[in-house]
């Protein structure tokens, strides 16, 4: 009964760590668009408070609960490599995570240099993410 507690609260940190993972990079786009300093500074704000208040707390709950649940049953390793293969992906998802982080900070102090097409594209990387992980998790292919 505990596994299905720690499982469900892992998926709610989850959708709630994707949803900023969604949404930072969208706000880039905005940013990278706006010219006047109001709007710019309404930008970082906003993206801080995603960064710091959602993002970075919902990544570490998602990070607990699902060790957690590999402790609770650890033959979860042995049920085949879809397993490995998620790991692999969520690091990497962790490296997006503090790309976005260092991408907050460099807007913050006005040294952006990309185009909002840059952001348009450095959107898409989590939902690619997103559904090789769905997929591993509920067809568990290899």
């Amino acid at each position: 009964m505990l596994y299905l507690w720690v499982k469900a609260f892992h998926i709610v940190s989850i959708v709630c760590w994707f949803a900023g993972l969604f949404y930072l990079p969208r706000l880039f786009v905005y940013h990278a668009q706006s010219e006047d300093t109001v709007s710019k500074e309404r930008f970082s704000v906003m993206e801080r408070k995603l960064y710091r208040g959602i993002m970075g707390p919902s990544m570490l709950a998602t990070l607990v609960f699902g060790i957690w649940m590999i402790a609770l049953n650890p033959g979860l390793f042995h049920m085949g490599a879809w397993l490995h293969v998620k790991l692999t992906l969520v690091v990497l998802l962790i490296g997006y995570h503090h790309m976005c982080g260092a991408q907050v900070k460099r807007f913050a102090r006005g040294e952006n240099t990309r185009s909002h097409v840059f952001y348009r594209w450095f959107n898409e990387f989590p939902v690619l993410i997103l559904l090789a992980i769905v997929i591993l998790v509920v067809v568990k292919p290899f």
